[in-house]
């Protein structure tokens, strides 16, 4: 396919997953139809509904608003409380669907949404941490850090703090990135491992650094993004902070650039590339397309990147992009789920990463190349 025919399917492809999907039913949330039970607030979910909003900026089409509009209210209550989120879960992947309330307040004035915000940063009040000061990824997993959480709750975190609490929070914020660069990055590779426990208790965990075995794609897809998206969102005075990001940002792609296949893609587990196991993976690959276009895109990034994203971007959909039978389009080569302890005994080793279900449709994977496709259309303004 050309790129054009290429931005076309993406375009049906999405039409395609709204009209089979509404708040009780997401047709791309993979994990919550395999497992039967009723919808909950998510990420998986926020995902998609980010990309979405992304979407509607870009096109203008008022029925991406209309849906994404629909979704969250179906969730938010009048007076701010959200429908099967509980603060108490202490959970950081319950933050990630906030971030849309800026956006949704901002283009329909609804005071829920601003009032759901409220409900949501609270939970970061008293948020257990570890001692250097960063969120427990959740409260079921005591004294560890996860890339993916870096994601989930710094962006709408820096946000909120810098629209509504006069910046109280936002040093906070950045220090857990300091925390993560100093505790969870590889000097020899440059990459950032999966998880860190502080506690060194646990089975993955090496007893020297704490640190998990592997470097995950997704978690570090996960990870750029997030570096891209809070620096996005910080005050201009914070002019420090903003750099120091910009240059984690660049150190980080500049040493994935010796992992990336020929085809664009990057691997399951980044450096394990002779691995017969292995596998070019869709997820990571299109988060991390999506954080260097927009990082090129906001000046983080030299232009250099671009071309590096866009070839990223064209391995997925040569690839992974296709229709079935019926002539539905589909997007395959996503991960469906990583993570580490639990009661599967995620253990972080190849082994683990390499055993875990691999799908398509999923958002996990749709919702990044949603996102990098949008930032593709903004380019073209």
């Amino acid at each position: 396919m050309t790129r054009e025919e290429t931005y076309k399917m993406l375009d049906e492809y999405v039409d395609f997953l709204l009209q089979n999907s509404d708040a009780e039913h997401p047709y791309w949330n993979i994990e919550k139809v395999r497992s039967g039970k009723p919808n909950k607030w998510n990420y998986v979910d926020g995902c998609m509904i980010t990309s979405i909003l992304s979407l509607y900026e870009m096109t203008g089409k008022k029925e991406y608003l209309d849906f994404a509009d629909k979704f969250m209210d179906w969730f938010v209550q009048e007076d701010g409380q959200i429908k099967t989120y509980d603060v108490a879960e202490y959970n950081l992947d319950n933050i990630n669907p906030s971030k849309n309330l800026f956006k949704l307040y901002e283009y329909t004035g609804k005071e829920k949404y601003r009032k759901a915000m409220d409900t949501v940063r609270a939970q970061l009040d008293t948020m257990p941490r570890t001692k250097e000061g960063n969120f427990w990824h959740k409260n079921i997993y005591p004294n560890q850090v996860w890339l993916d959480g870096m994601y989930m709750a710094q962006p709408f975190y820096m946000e909120y703090e810098t629209r509504f609490n006069k910046m109280q929070g936002c040093l906070d914020s950045f220090k857990q990135f300091k925390n993560v660069e100093r505790l969870m990055k590889d000097p020899k590779t440059g990459l950032y491992y999966h998880g860190y426990d502080e506690s060194r208790e646990m089975y993955w965990a090496d007893k020297t650094t704490g640190c998990s075995p592997n470097f995950w794609l997704r978690a570090l897809g996960w990870f750029t993004v997030a570096l891209v998206d809070t620096a996005e969102a910080m005050h201009e005075s914070m002019y420090y902070e903003y750099r120091y990001l910009q240059t984690m940002l660049k150190e980080l792609c500049d040493s994935l650039l010796k992992y990336q296949d020929e085809s664009g893609m990057f691997y399951q587990v980044v450096d394990k590339m002779e691995d017969d196991r292995n596998y070019l993976e869709t997820s990571g690959t299109a988060l991390i397309a999506y954080g260097m276009l927009k990082g090129v895109r906001l000046g983080y990034l030299p232009e250099r990147f671009r071309d590096v994203a866009m070839k990223a971007f064209d391995g997925i959909t040569s690839k992974y992009l296709s229709r079935n039978e019926d002539g539905s389009p589909r997007l395959g080569g996503i991960c469906l789920v990583a993570g580490l302890g639990g009661k599967d005994h995620r253990d972080g080793s190849l082994e683990y990463y390499f055993s875990e279900p691999v799908v398509e449709n999923e958002a996990k994977g749709v919702a990044p190349l949603i996102l990098a496709y949008t930032e593709i259309l903004r380019c073209s303004r």
